[in-house]
């Protein structure tokens, strides 16, 4: 489908550009979000007209992203989960528990100007980038901890806080295996080894 985007688009183009896209990418997102029109000749002759105030209404909304972005950039919030020992979060953080976390903090965006790829289900410092305007992104920080005290810790250290108790025991379960085996094996050996003596004096006697 040809349209032509009412605003810049990352990876597609600046405002004013007729593009082609895929059906599916035009009518579940660029149309519905007010982002494209389709490229008819009555919308292009309504882009002409409007061009102007677009652009104007456009140069506005950036203005205001970036007085939000200068107060914004390199925000840090916490969020307290509940979490196994492992890391592994019981559920998962979504852009909306971002986007409210962020509110808490003073900084007000919408679920949609968080780009999360998928929701987050492990404790850690991620980086999650922000957009705020087409133009205008910003990279926040969301600690995620089992409580405020791990949170200070993975601030201090840049790494989650996973507790090794379960790896060391896995460790040396699985080394504990390797020596029941082998001892298992050793007495296996002992035991032909013996009914090979045996089957041997057998041999002698006869």
């Amino acid at each position: 489908m040809q349209v032509i985007l009412l605003e810049r688009v990352e990876k597609l183009g600046q405002m004013g550009d007729e593009v082609s896209v895929k059906n599916g990418y035009a009518r579940n997102f660029l149309l519905p979000q007010g982002k494209a029109l389709r490229a008819t000749e009555t919308n292009k002759k309504f882009f002409e007209t409007q061009k102007a105030q677009l652009e104007a209404d456009n140069l506005k909304r950036k203005e205001e992203a970036e007085a939000v972005a200068a107060k914004a950039e390199g925000a840090k919030v916490i969020m307290i989960r509940a979490a196994g020992e492992s890391g592994q979060l019981y559920g998962s953080v979504t852009s909306r528990d971002i986007a409210e976390a962020l509110a808490d903090a003073g900084i007000t965006i919408s679920r949609s100007q968080v780009s999360l790829d998928r929701a987050i289900k492990t404790i850690g410092l991620h980086e999650i980038k922000i957009v705020l305007h087409p133009e205008v992104a910003i990279t926040v920080t969301v600690n995620i901890a089992r409580s405020s005290e791990e949170a200070d810790v993975q601030f201090e250290t840049g790494g989650a806080v996973v507790k090794e108790d379960d790896f060391e025991s896995d460790f040396e379960s699985s080394f504990g295996d390797e020596d029941e085996d082998e001892a298992a094996e050793d007495a296996s050996d002992e035991e032909a080894s013996e009914e090979e003596a045996e089957e041997e004096a057998e041999e002698a006697k006869e």
